[in-house]
């Protein structure tokens, strides 16, 4: 139906902006908890994770309003303020890697992170799909490589 409105954008737009539509046709949107002001020291969270950035996302604008690079080491969180440097560990291949929080998401499934490509290859979850992650704040000493098994 999306290919005969000649909106085939339409679809993916709503999706983006966490909108959905009931059986109706009315328009509702996914309450989602707030975007954090800070990151607390001790804070971490531990569940899925997921790449993003097929084609259609290269050179689109991310949340922070920079271009989306697929080599560069950054991901998609719902609440972590942008610009955030965070830890993020892979615990079937005990590889970690810092990435800066630089767009919203994930929006699917119950996904906590979304990793650029360049983050997922270096943690070796690219070929997975989605991986079980622990996230933690970087340290001021952490860099954005990715490190060897812990």
């Amino acid at each position: 139906m999306l290919a005969i409105s000649g909106q085939p954008g339409a679809a993916q737009a709503a999706a983006r902006h966490a909108a959905t539509t009931t059986r109706h046709g009315a328009r509702t949107s996914v309450r989602r908890p707030p975007a954090m002001a800070h990151v607390p020291a001790n804070w971490n969270q531990h569940g899925l994770a997921s790449w993003y950035g097929t084609g259609r996302q290269n050179g689109h604008t991310t949340a922070s309003g920079e271009q989306f690079d697929p080599d560069a080491l950054t991901a998609a969180h719902t609440q972590l303020p942008l610009g955030t440097r965070v830890r993020v560990h892979a615990v079937s291949t005990g590889r970690s890697v810092v990435v800066r929080v630089n767009d919203r998401g994930p929006y699917r499934g119950h996904r906590i992170i979304d990793l650029s490509p360049e983050a997922a290859r270096q943690l070796g979850i690219m070929g997975r799909g989605v991986s079980t992650v622990e996230i933690e704040p970087a340290r001021e000493a952490d860099e954005e490589v990715a490190s060897a098994t812990r």
